[in-house]
């Protein structure tokens, strides 16, 4: 067995590069924005949190790896949809330390997709949120007059749609009141731009406005899918016309308006008659209304001849002829009655003179009996009554009174049994 015995020699003592750990994450963070400046990264949406000071927190996954992710504010106003939790998208950035926690990140700047675009992602998220507002239900859609005499045109004043609109209003229904509201309907500003031109073109108390603009790609018309648009339409108590683009084109103005027509002539066409047309229905119109008059007088005629025929026999003249038969032939009768009636009571004439004279008679004497006995009664009262001579009694008015009761110019008569004198009051006085 073999045994060693070391000692330990003295250690050589060096000079060691210390660094701290903010000056350690300075340097990562140096290191990494120096080789991973402006990449591409692909991966899933992990607990995408929009903060209240609009930056935008999530992370970036795949099936073995996450990494953390911001965005901040002045980047997600430009973005043209909201990103959900699962979508796969490309992230567009740079790579950097956030210092105070040691932690390393990506920096987004520009996120897309996969697969599918940012503004097709954009519109079905929009038209799904406002489709469960409401804003796409037809009970809220109003409907367009049949008549319209005036109308407002939301659009570009040196657009070619407006041109075309014009000219059909002019070819179909010249008499209209056209509202021009210049707008923009093209950029970033176009969206708030249409929406206040809306709510000038409602308070206009127009018959129906339309909203519109010619083709173009689908950024061009994308002011028509901002929901600013969409709450500016909903809100208008106007009917509203959406009419832009070409037939292909499908926008969310086109779901919240009243009426979508696939391009603005064919709006005109649509809420305006054609002149022509209504010609021709009013000649229509009068050529039933002749037949229906030559067919209402032909019935008035046949009724009036069947009237004039039935008041013919039933004219009062036949009638009073008729009355008058009647009136004549119970006037025979009656005669006939009156003169049998007469014969009959001739005979029992002389009967009935014996009878009344034989009354007459006893009723004279019974009232000759009668009469001497008041005139007896009456000669003995006025025997009684009778006046001594030199007096008289007053009478006023048909009534006795007293010299006392009479006035100055009253009316009065003077009686005894023999003279009745009328006299007046001159003067009177009293004798105590």
């Amino acid at each position: 067995m073999e045994v060693r015995v070391l000692s330990a020699a003295p250690l050589k003592r060096l000079t060691l590069n210390i660094l701290s750990v903010t000056e350690l994450n300075e340097k990562i963070k140096n290191l990494l924005e120096s080789h991973f400046l402006d990449l591409y990264v692909e991966g899933e949406i992990s607990r995408p949190t929009y903060h209240s000071s609009g930056h935008l927190y999530f992370t970036l996954k795949d099936k073995e790896s996450a990494l953390k992710c911001v965005m901040f504010r002045s980047f997600v106003s430009k973005m043209n949809f909201k990103i959900e939790d699962g979508q796969k998208v490309v992230v567009f950035g740079r790579v950097s330390v956030y210092k105070p926690r040691g932690e390393y990140q990506l920096y987004a700047t520009v996120i897309e997709p996969s697969g599918a675009g940012a503004l097709t992602i954009a519109f079905e998220q929009l038209k799904k949120k406002l489709e469960a507002k409401g804003y796409f239900d037809k009970a809220y859609k109003k409907p367009i007059p049949k008549y319209i005499d005036s109308i407002a045109l939301v659009t570009s004043k040196t657009g070619a749609a407006l041109q075309d609109m014009l000219r059909i209003i002019n070819r179909r229904w010249p008499l209209i009141k056209v509202y021009i509201i210049n707008s923009l309907v093209q950029g970033r500003e176009a969206a708030f731009d249409i929406a206040d031109s809306i709510k000038i073109a409602d308070s206009l108390g127009v018959d129906v406005i339309v909203v519109g603009r010619g083709g173009g790609s689908l950024e061009d018309l994308w002011a028509f899918n901002e929901e600013v648009v969409a709450d500016a339409i909903f809100e208008a108590k106007t009917p509203i016309v959406s009419a832009v683009g070409h037939e292909i084109d499908y926008l969310i103005s086109d779901f919240v308006a009243d009426l979508r027509a696939p391009t603005p002539s064919a709006a005109i066409e649509m809420i305006l008659p054609d002149r022509n047309e209504l010609f021709l229905y009013i000649d229509s119109l009068q050529t039933q209304l002749n037949n229906s008059m030559l067919k209402i007088l032909k019935q008035k005629r046949e009724l009036l001849e069947y009237m004039f025929n039935s008041f013919e026999h039933n004219s009062p003249m036949k009638r009073l002829n008729f009355y008058i038969k009647d009136v004549l032939s119970l006037q025979k009768e009656f005669n006939s009655s009156l003169l049998f009636l007469l014969e009959k009571k001739k005979n029992s004439l002389n009967e009935l003179q014996n009878h009344l004279n034989n009354a007459i008679k006893n009723i004279v004497t019974h009232k000759q009996n009668i009469l001497d006995n008041i005139n007896g009664r009456l000669k003995v009262a006025i025997d009684s009554k009778k006046v001594k001579k030199g007096f008289a009694q007053v009478v006023k008015e048909g009534k006795v009174c007293d010299l006392s009761e009479l006035k100055e110019d009253d009316i009065f008569e003077l009686q005894d049994s023999e003279v009745k004198i009328e006299a007046k009051v001159l003067k009177k006085s009293f004798l105590i």
